[in-house]
């Protein structure tokens, strides 16, 4: 028997290893049986879909329709790809991504993103909870539901109040005072380079002073905790990345242990030295604190007296809230300044319109601008046309969208049928909404008088719901004033100051991506698409000008 051991063991594993591949063939083919019969149902019902294969799905046709996109293109172009090139399927369309991506039902009108957003809020698509794992570990606002979420969302929100921010105006003026002088550095050296990495830089320590009213200087320096925060983000995922070497990189658990403990760290110094310099101003009397942070250890401190720390369960949501507000507010406040600098770029008359409204409120002294806003920080209320670029420059580059898990039981009422969503990713798609030719006049223009009251008439004077790049509903963006609100500062500064002048041309032809196949540089004839997390392609390069008296 000895000499028959090796052959057995051999045979042995043989047999494993073949009882595996058969074991998961098998759970695969049930797997795709049920995902294509669910979706055969739905055609019985003549529920609309693109052309649809048993046995591929939508994947084929996806494929036919991302051929004609650019490769790194965001994938919300696709499913507004799909709407222009077959638009009888209307607002709502089922997409059978299965085994690649999930099975979605794609909403893109407001009367559907109003049910499933307001009227009933569905809950948060279940993979945003894996996606933002590494940073938050599943205690954060985006993803929390139920009591959880009620209660943490009442902690943090007097932070996010609009008078309250106010008071945050002179610390956003200093922290754009700096961007200002980066781009007078690039101005004097005539640089041509992407614009979002500063974008980022600026929106990272305008978050850290509103957060933690601390200064980060990622600007000008590195700092432990946003640079743990941003080596963090090229790791986050939703489970079905396509690049299976990074999906499964053995060394992925290590750096984003490393990376969460640096951050975790970080905040809890932060928040442990806040709470006692809050527990000390309250005794003496002291006036209220400002950051974010602050008013939500003012609302825990109304709550617990007596101790001189923070209890582990407000260190363990708090420290992760805060990590949310980082990655969220600087990440996609750096994109919208990136593409607002460059549709008034493009856009010679409304950048002059915006340039005279600056010079009617705020005097033509430019170099006083800084001490005015310090000073009078509500003269950013009276500018409607500076909203009305920040609004169409969301409309037409969203800086997010919502996807929702569908429940047993809910369904989209549309067009007289009943979309179920039991099993679907319930996707609301801005970037579609946004620019569907049956809601807005010139959809793709970019004019922001569309938003001035006596100018709205013109323009088909937009239905409230069908602008929401903050969503609407009990879920909506917690942050949005903040980021409206320090929008308007940097264009306030720097618009009068400097020309900002689109170099995709001198860039590509840098890079060498002249390929011979334009139509593949460009979404609808648009060369700053959307990329990654609705970043500018390529980080939008430009040259910086100083403008002259």
């Amino acid at each position: 028997m000895g000499a028959l051991d090796p052959i057995l063991g051999e045979l042995s594993i043989s047999h494993a290893f073949w009882g595996v591949i058969v074991s998961s063939t098998f759970t695969f083919l049930m797997k795709l049986y049920a995902a294509r019969r669910r979706f055969l149902r739905l055609k019985e019902r003549n529920l609309p879909m693109p052309p649809w294969s048993p046995l591929f799905g939508h994947l084929l046709y996806v494929a036919s329709i991302m051929s004609n996109l650019p490769r790194d293109c965001h994938p919300h172009y696709m499913a507004g790809e799909i709407r222009r090139a077959m638009p009888e399927l209307g607002p709502l369309f089922y997409l059978d991504l299965w085994p690649f991506g999930p099975q979605m039902l794609i909403v893109s009108s407001p009367d559907a993103a109003y049910q499933i957003t307001q009227k009933h809020s569905l809950p948060k698509y279940h993979a945003l909870r894996r996606f933002l794992y590494p940073l938050t570990h599943g205690f954060d606002l985006l993803t929390m539901e139920g009591n959880y979420w009620k209660e943490w969302r009442a902690i943090f929100s007097p932070g996010f109040n609009g008078s309250h921010l106010m008071t945050l105006v002179p610390g956003l003026v200093e922290d754009t005072e700096a961007f200002c002088d980066i781009l007078h550095e690039r101005a004097r050296k005539g640089v041509l380079a992407p614009l979002h990495e500063a974008t980022t830089n600026l929106a990272m320590d305008v978050i850290g002073r509103v957060a933690l009213d601390t200064q980060l200087n990622t600007q000008r320096g590195q700092n432990p905790l946003a640079k743990a925060l941003r080596n963090q983000i090229p790791w986050l995922n939703f489970g079905n990345d396509m690049d299976l070497l990074a999906r499964f990189n053995p060394f992925r658990p290590l750096i984003c242990w490393r990376n969460k403990r640096t951050m975790d760290q970080y905040l809890a110094r932060e928040l442990d030295t806040r709470y006692r310099t809050k527990s000390m101003t309250l005794v003496n009397g002291a006036e209220r604190g400002r950051s974010i942070t602050d008013l939500a250890i003012d609302t825990y401190l109304n709550r617990s007296t007596g101790t001189q720390r923070l209890d582990e369960t407000f260190m363990k949501f708090a420290i992760n809230q805060i990590i949310l507000f980082m990655f969220a507010g600087h990440d996609t406040t750096s994109s919208t300044i990136c593409y607002a600098l460059y549709l008034l770029s493009t856009h010679p008359l409304a950048l002059a319109e915006l340039r005279k409204e600056h010079d009617t409120v705020l005097g033509t002294n430019t170099s006083e601008t800084a001490t005015l806003l310090r000073q009078s920080p509500y003269l950013l209320n009276q500018l409607p046309y500076t909203l009305a670029v920040i609004k169409e420059t969301l409309r037409l580059f969203p800086a997010a969208s919502s996807t929702r898990s569908g429940e047993p039981g809910t369904h989209v009422l549309a067009g007289g049928q009943r979309f179920p969503t039991e099993g679907f990713m319930v996707w609301s798609l801005h970037q579609a909404l946004h620019r569907d030719p049956t809601l807005w006049n010139m959809p793709d223009a970019f004019r922001p008088e569309r938003w001035l009251p006596d100018r709205a008439d013109e323009f088909n004077r937009p239905l409230r719901d069908a602008w929401r790049p903050f969503e609407f509903g009990p879920r909506n963006c917690l942050g949005q004033e903040l980021a409206v609100l320090e929008i308007k500062v940097v264009l306030v500064m720097l618009v009068r100051t400097f020309n900002v002048i689109v170099a995709y041309e001198e860039w590509d032809r840098l890079q060498g991506h002249h390929d011979g196949k334009p139509h593949n540089m460009t979404v609808a004839g648009e060369r700053a698409y959307q990329v990654g997390m609705q970043h500018p392609s390529e980080g939008f390069p430009c040259r910086i000008q100083v403008l002259t008296s």
